[in-house]
């Protein structure tokens, strides 16, 4: 399937190589973005350098308003949503979770668990068959850290990914008799700028050396995953999670 794709966070890391893949597989996209608007027209104009259509919307992930402001401009522009990449989200800045204050909490939960649901809950609004949708793919961008905690550094944003995993279980056993297929990829150590925000900028070569592959991942190898779960070759697969982690589970 392709069609018209809403990526959240899409400005930048995994999100712009993901809309960049799918402009190149056939999909019109939609790149979202909360603050940068000169990197999501440059993501944007990268669709369109593919033939594909493309349009750059803002709005913050973590606010019910924008999210479904976002799918209404989307549908207005494109036409009708027939995938998302639920990919918005934020690491908080790294510490034990006893030195961790309560704004650093609320911060990632609000964006990378509420802000999450919100988005798939209007996915599904404007998917699902019932509604007069068409139906579609959901992939969720969950991380490894679900499974392996967080601890020392980011349990907050470890916790958030976990609510990922059970979200994407859930909603794909509520919505596959509606044409909706509900996916998650865990990456691991990727090298995107994401790792800045936690406040070591040496995190990426500090944790390598628990990779058993022995080298980080890329968004590109991240985005040839979510275009797989979107796409008709992974046409039975549904409410599963693909570790892209270079064996570090």
């Amino acid at each position: 399937m392709t069609g018209i794709l809403i990526v959240t966070g899409g400005s930048r890391g995994i999100g712009a190589a993901t809309a960049r893949l799918a402009a190149q597989r056939g999909w019109d996209v939609v790149v979202n973005y909360k603050g940068n608007a000169s990197a999501a027209k440059t993501v944007a104009g990268e669709v369109e350098s593919e033939g594909r259509r493309a349009v750059a919307i803002q709005g913050d992930m973590a606010l019910e308003s924008d999210v479904i402001r976002l799918f209404l401009e989307a549908e207005k522009a494109l036409g009708k949503v027939t995938g998302v990449v639920n990919n918005a989200g934020i690491t908080g800045t790294g510490s034990l979770l006893a030195d961790t204050d309560l704004a650093t909490i609320k911060s990632v939960i609000d964006l990378n668990v509420t802000g999450a649901l919100v988005v798939a809950r209007e996915a599904v609004r404007h998917m699902a068959k019932s509604r007069g949708g068409r139906g579609g793919g959901i992939v969720n961008l969950s991380s490894v850290a679900a499974r392996i905690g967080g601890s020392g550094e980011l349990i907050p944003y470890a916790a958030s990914k976990g609510a990922i995993e059970t979200l994407t279980l859930g909603l794909a056993k509520e919505v596959a008799a509606e044409g909706i297929r509900v996916n998650a990829v865990s990456p691991g150590l990727i090298e995107t700028d994401i790792h800045d925000t936690t406040g070591d900028p040496n995190r990426l070569a500090r944790l390598v050396k628990g990779v058993p592959m022995g080298r980080t991942g890329t968004a590109a190898e991240v985005a040839e995953a979510i275009l797989w779960l979107l796409s008709p070759a992974s046409s039975y697969v549904t409410g599963t999670s693909i570790q892209i982690g270079g064996g570090r589970l």
